[in-house]
């Protein structure tokens, strides 16, 4: 973490020395992230639909101007990705209809760097500025578990179970991001208010003879707030 706050402050002073139009911001933001992944045509008839899984997400990141409305924003962050499997059915009992299952999610918790650009869709005197972000991102899974328990009449406690990576399952991916967002002049800085769609592009399973295109999709809203490094 330290090494990346450093490469970040790197970034931010390289830029400052050559930006004419705004001051190099710091910031920071959090929220959540509704994380999946494609289902494979070969699937369809032998699983049940893949379901968002929830978790949390954050990051720092540095807004680096490049002209009057254009930014560069490096990040590092963090994001819970994963997905839900939810399996129900009734068991008769006695003639009482009985309804049972099961939830199934796999989780796993990434560091991520996204390096994106900004485009301010208002002047920087507006006091709502809405703007667009898209860019490639980098990520990699420190982690990951399966969570299952018993649903529907009775619900058990989960049970959890430590993946392995870096075998079958891929620890790094590569991705796109777009999203929208909102910002709110505060004093010397900003609030904003933002929402993320990743998709990605790297298959996250590594099967022997049959190649399955499953790879991560999620959205996220998160809240920020930014400042200037110097006045």
């Amino acid at each position: 973490m330290k090494r990346s706050l450093l490469a970040l402050a790197t970034i931010a002073g390289l830029f400052a020395t050559t930006s004419t139009f705004a001051q190099v911001q710091l910031g920071f933001r959090g929220g959540a992230h509704w994380g999946s992944v494609s289902k494979p045509q070969i699937l369809d008839n032998y699983t049940p639909n893949f379901q968002l899984s929830p978790g949390p997400q954050g990051a720092l990141f540095l807004d680096i101007p490049l002209g009057e409305r254009v930014s560069f924003r490096p990040e590092i962050g963090y994001a819970q990705k994963g997905l839900v499997i939810r399996q129900s059915f009734d068991f008769d009992v006695l003639g009482v209809n009985l309804p049972l299952g099961a939830r199934i999610s796999l989780q796993t918790r990434n560091i991520e760097v996204p390096l994106l650009a900004k485009i301010n869709l208002a002047s920087s005197d507006s006091p709502v500025q809405p703007y667009i972000i898209a860019g490639p991102s980098v990520s990699y899974a420190a982690d990951s578990r399966v969570s299952a328990r018993g649903d529907g009449l009775f619900r058990t406690q989960p049970l959890n179970i430590n993946l392995p990576l870096g075998g079958v399952m891929k620890q790094w991916d590569f991705s796109g991001v777009g999203g929208l967002g909102l910002a709110f002049n505060a004093g010397a800085g900003q609030f904003m208010l933002e929402g993320r769609y990743v998709h990605g592009f790297t298959r996250q399973l590594e099967v022997p003879v049959v190649q399955l295109p499953v790879r991560n999709r999620g959205v996220s809203v998160s809240l920020g707030y930014s400042f200037p490094l110097s006045r």
